[in-house]
């Protein structure tokens, strides 16, 4: 996605004892395959995302319910991708603060780390400068006003975060762009599970 990225934002110098404000969050698995059942340090990576929103104090809720349902509990919505599991909670807790604190969406990136080509009338071109792309990422926080106008138009026309993030950008709702960890990467296959479960494995 060509966005630019902005700092970092400073997850770990959030103090824990702060209160958190409320939030509402889904676990977004749909159109993913059955990727997010695969296990990572023995638990599936849903179940995995679960937990860490959990831990961040999120409240996961039951989408099938209704957009109007999530809308009605009065609380920022986080959208989480089980695809990127070992998103700490320190970070989708610091993502919930900035987004009630300054009213605005809060999406986790990861800087592109690929080489990216321009593709014209089915030839490759010019390489893209990647200091000028991000990798979406989880989590999305929605504030609660963004939440109710995205309902109120008919609700996100995508499960894809990249597709989310450009229809809230091009509805005119102002998108802070927040530097996940590198764990908060997103798997694609199993071999990136693999690769993950090993970046993110216990020190003994």
């Amino acid at each position: 996605m060509s966005l630019p990225p902005t700092d970092p934002l400073p997850y770990d110098a959030v103090d824990p004892e702060d209160e958190r404000p409320p939030s509402s969050g889904v676990i977004v698995d749909e159109a993913r395959g059955a990727l997010p059942f695969a296990l990572i340090h023995g638990e599936s990576l849903v179940a995995t995302a679960a937990w860490a929103a959990g831990e961040a104090g999120v409240e996961l809720v039951d989408a099938s319910l209704g957009w109007d349902v999530v809308v009605d509990r009065g609380e920022p919505l986080v959208l989480h991708d089980p695809l990127c599991p070992m998103t700490p909670p320190e970070f989708i807790d610091a993502c919930v603060r900035r987004a009630v604190e300054a009213g605005t969406v809060v999406v986790g990136v990861r800087p592109v780390t690929d080489t990216v080509k321009e593709v014209a009338d089915g030839r490759i071109g010019a390489t893209v400068d990647r200091e000028a792309l991000v990798a979406v990422c989880s989590p999305i926080v929605l504030p609660l006003d963004v939440l109710a106008a995205v309902v109120a138009d008919g609700g996100l026309p995508s499960v894809d975060f990249a597709d989310v993030v450009a229809h809230l950008r091009a509805a005119g709702h102002p998108v802070f762009l927040a530097e996940a960890p590198a764990e908060a990467r997103r798997v694609a296959s199993a071999d990136d599970v693999a690769v993950l479960q090993a970046q993110t494995a216990p020190a003994y």
